[in-house]
């Protein structure tokens, strides 16, 4: 990740924003430019205290997210949600693309989330409480949506 870049982020009303992303092959995952955009995202989101960043804002519409873990990032491509709990519980929440604003938005307490690796391997993981929620914000974005769709009690930083 040394050479990696920061990548500029789209910020709310940039008609990208809203578009349904569309799904990486697993051919292009193993290429050098694929690599480097994972790389350049993961930067990008820990330089900018994120808790993750997906494809779409930095201006791409394809299905790939950058979550931050205890003690890295990790690649989620074309992650899906394959199990959610009943139980919804409401946090905050705020978003990069959304400088400045928060609001409570109601998100499943655990998911089941597939996606493939960086090489290309399906990997399925457990999450709950806040990387539950991170994934969720993450995936929601690679559909058009924003959390201020969903939230309530919005504040704006002034």
């Amino acid at each position: 990740m040394s050479n990696a870049k920061i990548l500029p982020i789209l910020i709310n009303h940039n008609p990208i924003l809203r578009k349904k992303s569309t799904q990486i092959r697993r051919d292009e995952i193993k290429t050098k430019e694929f690599q480097r955009l994972c790389s350049d995202m993961a930067k990008t989101m820990e330089e900018k205290d994120g808790a993750g960043l997906a494809a779409p804002q930095i201006g791409k519409n394809i299905r790939l997210v950058v979550v931050r873990t205890e003690n890295s990032a990790v690649c989620m491509i074309n992650p899906k949600i394959i199990k959610k709990s009943w139980a919804k519980e409401c946090g905050e929440e705020g978003c990069l693309s959304v400088p400045d604003v928060f609001g409570k938005v109601k998100r499943h307490k655990k998911i089941i989330c597939k996606y493939l690796d960086k090489k290309g391997k399906e990997i399925k993981i457990e999450a709950e409480g806040l990387m539950a929620r991170v994934i969720q914000h993450e995936i929601d974005h690679l559909d058009g949506v924003l959390f201020i769709d969903k939230a309530r009690d919005i504040k704006k930083l002034t």
